[in-house]
């Protein structure tokens, strides 16, 4: 197939939402000299599905790209900013009960170096402090609910990501696109036409509209209009290793001092998220129908929130988890819910929509605009879904909780992918995961330094015991001078609400 897009070539986006508008955006702005025609149809009675309202730092990626500042969009959106996420009580280790999973700062050259040494020496069995809230300048900023933008003063840059309203999101992106000249249709999609190739050639809308398009992108949600239900492509479930499919939502008031960090709670089925807006918190609890009905998780995270009898309406959501078996087939492609999930444990979703939509524009300009780089597009597209399922599987095996079959069944769950078990069997030898990771050429999404953050975190360490005096891992790591420097380097930031004042 060509897409050799002289003016009148016409891409269409079937459905909204960040996903839609993203893609959208992309395209408008990548390909603004083309004189391409982009449509986008979405069905007005469907509303934006909101599982997660946090981000990656690549989001800020994508919108220094299309060249929006913060200031725009941030206020309109009530988004505030993310340092990282807390995991409470997955472990049940003494000392272990909760840590934070942080972004990447330029400071942490000057004392990661020292968790990497402790976190060594403790698989030894050396008693050295190997939790790694106290080596990260992330989490003390989310500790103290400070902001991550630093000071005029202090000349190193900290990664982080957003929290926002997912809707308030997307109306935002629709108003910038369409001011860029994409179409934008109200319409309900009745009918998909083929070509006799099989190529997706018209949607047919219930304003009886026959809408025409040399190239579609499927923005549909867990539906998959185009590709899974017209073009047929197949669909590869998680479910065998991510026992997660459903959700419950509530809302509660925001407090004076906005938090800075996404808060992750396990709970009996599953696990809750706290995410802070400026006009409000989100809740909600991510569990598996298998092992509890949805009245049973409402009923519980109304406890935990100190809602029992409230008026406070709560919001049922269902995920299908996995992911399509290509992503780029014939002249459509999917992106977002359409191509596939992994429950919002990291907050990956706009992560994956982003580097699919920016990996398909490269891949076609990188080909004339043609169809030859599509299998290699399709293999870097799924692997990185693979990559992110073997970091989020391993919150799961990894946990030590045994309060119900829910948690026993995913420690004892053993359907993880060689990548995954290779990653463990480094760290349970004692050796360098960084090093051995780039030796073995195992691929993933997340650094060393997240994997240590990760395994250190649950306490995943073998018993204390005596070590000579001369072994290189008995020497120890001076703590106090990197709590004074992790201290001192936070007094370069001001409060979260002080940074939210544009």
């Amino acid at each position: 197939m060509s897409l050799e897009l002289p003016a009148d070539k016409s891409i269409v986006i079937l459905g909204g939402g960040t996903a839609g508008w993203i893609s959208a955006n992309a395209m408008i702005d990548s390909w603004a000299d083309k004189g391409l025609d982009i449509t986008l149809v979405e069905s007005p009675d469907i509303g934006t599905v909101g599982v997660g309202e946090g981000s990656t730092p690549r989001l800020k990626i994508f919108f220094d790209r299309i060249g929006v500042a913060e200031s725009e969009w941030m206020p309109r959106c009530k988004a505030t900013y993310k340092n990282g996420i807390s995991f409470v009580n997955w472990s049940t280790r003494p000392g272990f009960e909760r840590y934070f999973h942080p972004f990447a700062t330029n400071i942490d050259k000057h004392t990661a170096t020292a968790f990497y040494f402790n976190t060594h020496a403790r698989r030894q069995g050396v008693d050295v402090h190997a939790h790694p809230d106290r080596f990260f300048l992330s989490a003390k900023l989310a500790e103290n609910r400070q902001g991550p933008k630093p000071n005029e003063n202090f000349p190193f840059f900290v990664e982080y990501g957003y929290h926002f309203d997912a809707h308030l999101v997307g109306e935002f992106l629709k108003e910038r696109a369409k001011a860029r000249g994409v179409k934008h249709v109200q319409a309900k999609v009745l009918e998909v036409k083929q070509t006799p190739a099989g190529d997706i050639a018209s949607l047919l809308t219930d304003q009886e509209e026959l809408i025409e398009g040399d190239f579609f992108v499927d923005c549909s949600g867990f539906r998959g209009t185009l590709i899974q239900q017209t073009l047929q492509v197949p669909f590869l479930s998680f479910a065998e290793n991510l026992f997660n499919d459903s959700a419950v939502v509530l809302p509660t008031e925001q407090e004076a001092k906005i938090g800075a960090q996404t808060v992750s709670t396990a709970m009996k089925y599953g696990w809750a998220w706290e995410i802070p807006l400026t006009h409000r918190i989100g809740n909600g609890y991510v569990y598996s129908s298998s092992f509890c009905s949805s009245d049973d998780a409402e009923t519980e995270l109304r406890a935990t929130l100190g809602l029992l009898g409230s008026g406070v309406e709560a919001r049922h959501l269902k995920m299908k988890v996995g992911r399509v078996e290509t992503h780029w087939h014939k002249n459509c492609l999917a992106v977002g819910l359409s191509q596939g999930f992994i429950e919002p444990l990291e907050a990956t979703a706009l992560n994956l929509v982003c580097n699919t939509v920016y990996d398909f524009i490269d891949t076609l300009e990188a080909a004339d605009f043609s169809d030859e780089g599509r299998e290699g597009f399709n293999d870097r597209v799924n692997m990185g879904f693979e990559k992110v399922r073997d970091y989020i599987v391993a919150h799961y095996i990894m946990n030590s909780r045994d309060d119900t079959d829910y948690w026993r069944q995913n420690g004892e769950n053993r359907h993880v992918s060689d990548r995954l078990q290779k990653i463990l069997q480094i760290w349970k030898e004692g050796k360098s995961l960084s090093q051995e990771m780039e030796q073995q050429q195992i691929p993933s999404s997340y650094t060393a330094t997240s994997w240590c953050c990760l395994l250190a975190g649950y306490g995943f360490y073998p018993d204390i015991r005596p070590v000579p005096v001369d072994h290189p891992a008995s020497r120890k790591v001076d703590m106090s001078e990197i709590d004074d420097f992790i201290r001192r380097c936070s007094l370069n930031f001001r409060s979260h609400n002080e940074q939210l004042c544009f």
